[in-house]
């Protein structure tokens, strides 16, 4: 990075081997000089968590420059120059199905949260593991929601009846691709006595679900597990005997590099003039907005849901153009609008799928610019008021993977908690949390353990006189605990604050189920946004006459630009004035960098009246006496070898 401030460092920076080397990735082109940083962040009036990954609020002002993430929102996915295909209009009241051009200018719209997000790309070795893992994550979604997720599709009937309709004495083989719980197949079959069908999924789980129906019969039905973009289908289907492929919110989840090899595979088991029927997520649905602003995005319109699945958003010419390549002509398109009005929470979202047929070399003539003549959708007014009491949409048209729990509602993740054992000299804890494969995923990483937390806690629990009778507050605690916990053997009492509600419930179960009754009447935990004053004056007057703390620790607490300042500006407005010399307050910050540079610390520090007055880096910069005699005569840096921790001692 040099001289030139560089955000978009990986986050990822390992020491190699028992030197100090580092390694550092960095992705996308320099910064112009007129560009970078140069002071600390303005924030705006604002209320700021305390624990990674929450919502920040409003922010008048960036650290740095928005990352370009290769095209911006508001321009479609584009491949090739080939002129836009045939698109069918279908009207539902004011909104109305999108032509190629028209999509572009309601993308502009609908995107602007998006476009004007602080979200970034995950990094590469999240986006490899959501690759790596995504058969499981499928499994853990089906474990969890069974058949009960997605309503039956019985508007395949309506959409595309005419293509299942057979003469007398034939038969139609259809195969189902991403059959999940079998809502697709078994509304065909009911509706289609003449039909035989074969189901896959990627995942096992679902195909277990298919065969436990009550309507499934293996006469009627081939269901199996099948990964489309490695395993060939022609291993379980007779190569070119199917009549109709179903596509329904199934490519989107797969990698957009991997597209083409699920066309392939379809084409080798689909007969001449075959088709497939294709419905799925549209470029600029409400869903894709709120991934891109939570930082889930893995590539361009491709997203990391809050579950591990991931979900890509197609434009026509992106669309169009992936089939083509692989063989088929379109024969019709549609881009569907629906504005979702949500009374109980006043929005109005707006949901958009995309909808075509394909064909495989048919034999039917072709129109002037080689596409089929094609149908032209008519419709009525599709606006639908949606009640929370209801957990999924009546009405059939609306079929998208993203429910009203998953966008706005609370966090499903402590299902998959685990228990795990930390040790410290003295202590044992038993945790509950979540493992930290969910950082990308869960909606706060206060529920989950992090390094910093664990190497702090070390040191505490073998220098129990860095908060021996003093009354200690710790910042962005999340719901381990574990530094509380351990100050709270030797503190005269210590207040864990955290601003994630969900962490405070698992920190007061980790906390009771880990100490006696001594010392859990040593601790009291609070609810604390760095900035909100009511806040702030309740856990001030917890310091004793309001007085405040004579020791403030963070871990992990440096890791979001935005909220730098304000947690500077809470912890002065929280530690104590008093002290003589060489018993002052003390703010104790030990972090891993991330996404903010240690000048840019120390700018925010200074800036609330704050001074360093020692520092340590692990294997880097050794201390000026104080952080250094924390590691005499023990081994606290053996486990943390390979992590290049920091700790910063401030005073006032």
């Amino acid at each position: 990075a040099g001289e030139g401030f560089m955000p978009w460092v990986d986050d990822e920076i390992r020491r190699s081997g028992c030197g100090s080397t580092l390694t550092l990735t960095a992705t996308g082109p320099p910064i112009r000089q007129r560009d970078r940083y140069t002071g600390p962040v303005a924030a705006g009036p604002s209320f700021f968590r305390s624990s990674p990954n929450e919502s920040i609020g409003s922010v008048s002002a960036r650290p740095y420059p928005r990352r370009a993430s290769g095209r911006n929102l508001e321009t479609l996915a584009r491949s090739g120059n080939q002129a836009a295909p045939p698109v069918c209009r279908r009207r539902f009241g004011a909104e109305s199905t999108m032509a190629a051009g028209e999509q572009r200018s309601a993308a502009k719209i609908s995107s602007s949260a998006a476009t004007n997000s602080s979200g970034r790309p995950v990094t590469p070795f999240w986006k490899e593991k959501y690759e790596r893992d995504a058969r499981r994550y499928w499994d853990i979604f089906y474990k969890r929601h069974e058949d009960k997720f997605f309503k039956d599709r019985h508007y395949l009937d309506k959409e595309w009846g005419k293509y299942f309709e057979v003469q007398d004495g034939e038969n139609m083989a259809i195969l189902e691709v991403g059959c999940g719980a079998g809502n697709t197949i078994f509304p065909l079959l009911a509706t289609y006595p003449d039909i035989f069908v074969h189901a896959c999924d990627f995942s096992s789980r679902a195909v277990d679900l298919v065969k436990k129906h009550k309507d499934f019969r293996s006469d009627r039905v081939n269901a199996f597990a099948c990964d489309i973009t490695s395993e060939q289908l022609t291993e379980a289907v007779e190569p070119s005997s199917v009549d109709i492929v179903t596509m329904i919110f199934m490519l989107s989840a797969v990698a957009p590099d991997k597209m083409p090899l699920v066309l392939q595979n379809v084409r080798n088991i689909l007969k001449h003039g075959g088709r497939v029927l294709f419905r799925d997520y549209a470029f600029g649905d409400l869903a894709q907005e709120r991934l891109m602003s939570k930082g889930q995005q893995i590539s361009e319109n491709f997203y990391v849901r809050g579950d591990g699945t991931r979900a890509y958003y197609f434009s026509n010419e992106y669309l169009v153009d992936l089939f083509s390549k692989c063989g088929f002509t379109l024969e019709e398109i549609c881009v569907h609008n629906k504005k979702v009005e949500n009374r109980s929470l006043d929005l109005v979202m707006n949901r958009n799928w995309i909808q075509a047929t394909f064909t495989l070399n048919p034999a039917g003539p072709l129109s002037p610019n080689n596409q089929h003549d094609h149908n032209t959708c008519e419709g009525k007014d599709d606006k639908l008021a949606v009640d929370m009491s209801q957990k999924k949409s009546e009405s059939e048209e609306i079929d998208l993977s993203v429910d009203f729990s998953n966008m706005f509602g609370t966090s499903h993740y402590l299902n998959e908690a685990q228990i795990i054992r930390i040790k410290a000299k003295g202590h044992d804890f038993k945790i509950k949390m979540l493992a930290k494969e969910y950082q990308h995923t869960c909606k706060s990483t206060g529920l989950m353990l992090w390094e910093s937390a664990q190497f702090m806690c070390s040191l505490l629990a073998e220098n129990p006189s860095i908060v021996a009778g003093k009354r200690v507050l710790e910042m962005g605690c999340g719901s381990a605990g574990i530094c509380s916990m351990v100050a709270a053997s030797s503190a005269q009492f210590v207040v864990a604050t955290d601003g994630d509600a969900e962490s405070l419930d698992l920190l007061r179960q980790n906390t009771s189920s880990n100490l006696d009754a001594e010392l859990l009447n040593r601790i009291s935990i609070r609810k604390l946004f760095w900035g909100d004053e009511d806040d702030v004056k309740a856990v001030r007057e917890l310091s004793g006459d309001g007085a405040g703390f004579d020791c403030i620790i963070g871990t992990d607490v440096t890791y979001n630009p935005d909220a730098t300042l304000p947690l500077f500006k809470t912890a002065r407005a929280l530690i104590s004035d008093g002290g003589d010399a060489g018993s002052k307050a003390a703010l104790i910050l030990c972090y891993i960098q991330r996404r903010v540079d240690e000048d840019s610390i120390l700018s925010a520090a200074e800036a609330q009246g704050f001074w360093l007055v020692d520092k340590w880096i692990n294997g880097v910069h050794e201390s000026n006496g104080i952080i250094s005699s924390w590691f005499r005569g023990n081994d606290v840096c053996g486990a943390f070898r390979n992590v290049t921790l920091s700790i910063l001692y401030f005073e006032v």
